[in-house]
Order: structure tokens, then C-alpha cells, then sequence
């Protein structure tokens, strides 16, 4: 690589990850939260770790994922507003400093956590960028493998070791690892700067979006919406 290009993207990321109590970003309450730094071989650089009283009674469901019941999360966890403010906060300094944050399925995890700042009074994130979602990227490069595109499928298909499915820490650093791994195999296809992915995969969040729409109306439901907005709904 020429001494004179900056280091790529990949060399340097924030990674982010929450476990909730459900899946509608509108209406679902923060749980754990990792927000972590990875140096370019995946070594984990720094490291911050939550659990919230979500002030409302997790689901069955949820608890059946991630392992955190209600009483765990009120016995244990922190007030939400105070966990809330603390994420936006560690998220900001990382993208005042133009450090990628990688996130998972990005809109899921950005919109709650935007939903959940305006609930508790904190002032949301307001242009979170630049963001690496290997979700996207990987379904861009490699159109069209079969299988699921799930972070545990992603994973396996890259080689990289997740730990602890659903448990925020282990997703987070999990997602980042798979992110460095997309970019070397696609190397001459992402060589760019962050910046300059982050407007890719919006491009590609949208196309993509209006794929599974097409293919859902012919061959479902006529009706079915699927929303193309990246990296937040």
C-alpha cells in the first residue's frame, strides 16, 4: 500500500450493538449495550458495557434471546435515560473523531436507539456517520449466495468466531471482525474511503430494498412495503 494513502477504513472501528425488548424500533426499550473499538487485526481496544432497567416488563420472547429477564434488568441494571445518554455520548465522540462505527442491520439498532433518546429527553445522534453495515455490504458483494444473511450465518461464511450469539458484546466485536473480513475479500471493491461507503450503502440499502419488495408483491402479498432508508428509519 503506497506510504502516502491513509490507512483504510477498516483499520480502526467502533462497533455497536443492543439487545432490546422486541423488535418494533418505535416502541421497544434498550436492554444491554456494547460500544466497542477494534484495532485492524480485531483486537479489541476499548470496551463499554451496559444493562438497563428498560422501565417496562421484558417479553418472554426477548428474555428467550438474549437471556435477560426483568428481574435481572431492574435488580441490576442502571435507569434507562442514564444509559441512553451514555451510549449516544460514546457514539458521538467516536463520530466527531470520523471513526466508523459498525453496526449490524443498522436502521434497527439507530432507529431504537434514536426512539429511545427522544423518550428519556436525550438529544438523538443527528447524522451518524460515516457507518459500515456489513449487512448491506455483504449482500451488495455477494449478491447472490444462498442461505440466510443473519450475523451468525455471516460469521461462519467469513471465518469469524461469534461467542455468544445475541449477548451485545459478542455481536458487536462479532460484526466488526466480519466487516474487516468483507473488505479483504473484496479488497479492490471497497477501497474507498468510509465516507464514501457510508453514501454507497445507502444506494444499496434502497436497491436492495426495492428487490424484496418486487419479489414479495409477486410472488405474497401485492400490498408489502419494504423501506429502503439507511442508516436510520
Amino acid at each position: 500500500m503506497d506510504s502516502d494513502r491513509p490507512s483504510p477504513w477498516w483499520s480502526l472501528l467502533g462497533v455497536f450493538d443492543l439487545e432490546t425488548t422486541g423488535i418494533d424500533v418505535r416502541t421497544s426499550r434498550i436492554v444491554s449495550a456494547h460500544v466497542g473499538l477494534l484495532d485492524a487485526d480485531g483486537s479489541v481496544m476499548r470496551s463499554r458495557d451496559w444493562l438497563a432497567d428498560p422501565g417496562v416488563e421484558i417479553p418472554e420472547q426477548a428474555t428467550a434471546v438474549h437471556g435477560i429477564t426483568t428481574e435481572t434488568a431492574r435488580s441490576e441494571g442502571r435507569p434507562a435515560p442514564e444509559v441512553v445518554a451514555e451510549i449516544v455520548h460514546e457514539l458521538n465522540m467516536f463520530f466527531d473523531a470520523g471513526i466508523p462505527v459498525v453496526i449490524y442491520n443498522a436502521p434497527y439498532d439507530l432507529s431504537l436507539l434514536a426512539a429511545e433518546a427522544r423518550r428519556h429527553g436525550v438529544a438523538p445522534i443527528e447524522n451518524p456517520t460515516p457507518i459500515i453495515d456489513p449487512l448491506v455490504i455483504d449482500k451488495a458483494v455477494d449478491r447472490y449466495r444462498r442461505g440466510k444473511r443473519t450475523l451468525a450465518a455471516a460469521a461462519g461464511f467469513y471465518g469469524v468466531d461469534l461467542l455468544s450469539a445475541h449477548e451485545a458484546s459478542s455481536d458487536a466485536i462479532a460484526a466488526g471482525r466480519v466487516a474487516q473480513a468483507i473488505a479483504r475479500a473484496y479488497a479492490d471493491a471497497l477501497d474507498v474511503r468510509a465516507e464514501d461507503l457510508h453514501g454507497l450503502q445507502i444506494d444499496w440499502c434502497r436497491t436492495q430494498a426495492e428487490s424484496f419488495q418486487d419479489y414479495m408483491r409477486r410472488t405474497r402479498d401485492p400490498t408489502f412495503v419494504s423501506i429502503g432508508s439507511w442508516p436510520v428509519h
